[in-house]
């Protein structure tokens, strides 16, 4: 095993000082083009590597942002999660960060991780999703002032930095396309009452229908978790009912709940894009080699994660947030099944 290349050995190779190669590494202090240029070749042809560990002491961080989500379970793959992470592990690496995941737990122990890792100054700050109403880490990190940027919104009163997809706007997008095609019966596959994002998405289903007049059918919304079989027995229910009453088109809060509904359009003999119009949210990237392709609603989502990276980094520099809250935009994707 070589043995460790060490700061004073870069610096008699550079002709400097270690304390010069010092700061100079670690951007803490200007020097001629030519001695900077000097000291990062002889660092990089004795394969200097700095001691991490106590670099990060002497600065009094660890250079981690801490992350946790609700896991899905083992047969089901979370493309969407995919790609937040994806894009969050990339953004924090350009900046010198890493990613430290941690779980997620219910109620009020999820405070007890976030405590925790504080505690032990494990990490910088975090990036927080699955925001909820009365969200309990928020509360905690707004009371210990500790750095945070959450990619979803809470309470209307808390005022907190915050990167969230405008699920009223694409839920819009896609009730005002359905009613331009001549679409009144318009079914809605919603979660239960107490999700936000729930709330938010089935907003614009509401907006979108009282701009165009059209009154809501009083079997058309139904509730429930955003599962495949959820979505199946929705619309099952929807189909039995009479000719007159039954929906000629459907929104889903998801794209798992519209597979769901196309399955159960199948069993019932109904052409899916026909005999029933199907629209899902998501646009997870397997949709669109369905039978027939599902349409969608697109979330920018690697653009959330990079996002919600650059802002927390903007904190922990200490540098003022050009924006604290940031809103992106939806996109309705168009294809067989609409």
């Amino acid at each position: 095993m070589s043995p460790k290349v060490t700061l004073k050995a870069v610096a008699a190779q550079a002709g400097v000082s270690y304390q010069t190669v010092s700061k100079v590494l670690n951007g803490q202090l200007q020097v001629s083009p030519e001695t900077h240029q000097r000291i990062l070749e002889a660092a990089q042809s004795l394969g200097y590597r700095p001691n991490q560990i106590a670099r990060n002491m002497r600065a009094g961080r660890s250079f981690m942002i801490g992350y946790s989500w609700v896991q899905t379970s083992p047969d089901q793959v979370n493309h969407i999660l995919d790609q937040f992470l994806s894009s969050m592990v990339r953004e924090a690496e350009a900046a010198g960060y890493h990613l430290l995941p941690f779980p997620f737990h219910e109620g009020e122990e999820q405070v007890d991780a976030y405590r925790e890792l504080i505690a032990t100054r494990r990490v910088d700050g975090f990036v927080l999703t699955s925001v909820d109403y009365n969200d309990p880490r928020i509360h905690f990190l707004l009371e210990r002032g500790f750095p945070f940027v959450a990619f979803g919104r809470s309470n209307p009163e808390l005022d907190f930095p915050w990167v969230d997809v405008d699920g009223a706007a694409g839920t819009r997008q896609a009730v005002e396309y359905l009613l331009a095609r001549g679409h009144r019966r318009i079914a809605a596959l919603a979660w239960p009452e107490s999700s936000r994002v729930g709330n938010d998405r089935l907003e614009g289903y509401f907006q979108a229908m009282q701009a165009a007049g059209v009154s809501l059918c009083p079997h058309c919304l139904l509730r429930g978790e955003g599962t495949f079989e959820v979505g199946r027995e929705m619309t099952l229910r929807l189909l039995d009912l009479p000719a007159g009453e039954r929906p000629t088109a459907l929104i889903a809060l998801n794209d798992t709940m519209a597979i769901g509904a196309m399955y159960a359009a199948r069993e019932r003999g109904l052409e899916v894009g026909r005999d029933l119009v199907v629209i899902g949210f998501d646009d997870a990237p397997m949709v669109q080699y369905l039978y027939p392709p599902l349409t969608s609603i697109r979330q920018p989502i690697a653009q959330a994660g990079r996002k919600c990276v650059e802002m927390l980094v903007t904190l922990l520099e200490g540098k003022p947030l050009g924006e604290r809250h940031v809103l992106l935009a939806p996109r309705l994707i168009l294809r067989a099944s609409a």
